[in-house]
């Protein structure tokens, strides 16, 4: 197995800060919580993941894939079923991701509140 350098985000160069922009994306955060639950289909995670594009969908869904974060199973069926599932990995980033979320969920009032005091300054 190679042997890789300590990695810090913080430093510009680090190949690391791929992995934390890709996780600190909006919809990779949406999508890793829809997945949570369990495999779903496209047009099921399009429903659960309410405001996101076919091809914004189409997108994430690759870049996770290719990240390791999610799997894509193509049945062999007519019509063909596809399902994404979150790999080992990925189920990894949902605890986090889903305390950022409650975060925002609770904190919205005092957020909304720290941006009416800020506007009524300017």
């Amino acid at each position: 197995m190679p042997q890789f350098p300590a990695f810090d985000v913080m430093t510009a160069t680090c190949p690391s800060r791929t992995s934390l922009a890709r996780i600190a994306n909006k919809w990779t955060a949406m999508v890793v919580i829809a997945l949570s639950a369990g495999p779903l289909r496209f047009g099921d995670l399009r429903t659960s993941v309410d405001g996101i594009s076919a091809k914004v969908l189409t997108d994430t869904l690759r870049d996770l894939e290719r990240d390791g974060l999610v799997t894509r199973h193509v049945y062999g069926e007519v019509p063909p079923r596809v399902e994404y599932e979150l790999t080992e990995l990925g189920r990894t980033l949902y605890t986090p991701l889903r305390a950022i979320a409650l975060w925002a969920e609770e904190h919205f009032t005092e957020v909304l509140a720290a941006r009416d005091s800020y506007d009524a300054r300017q």
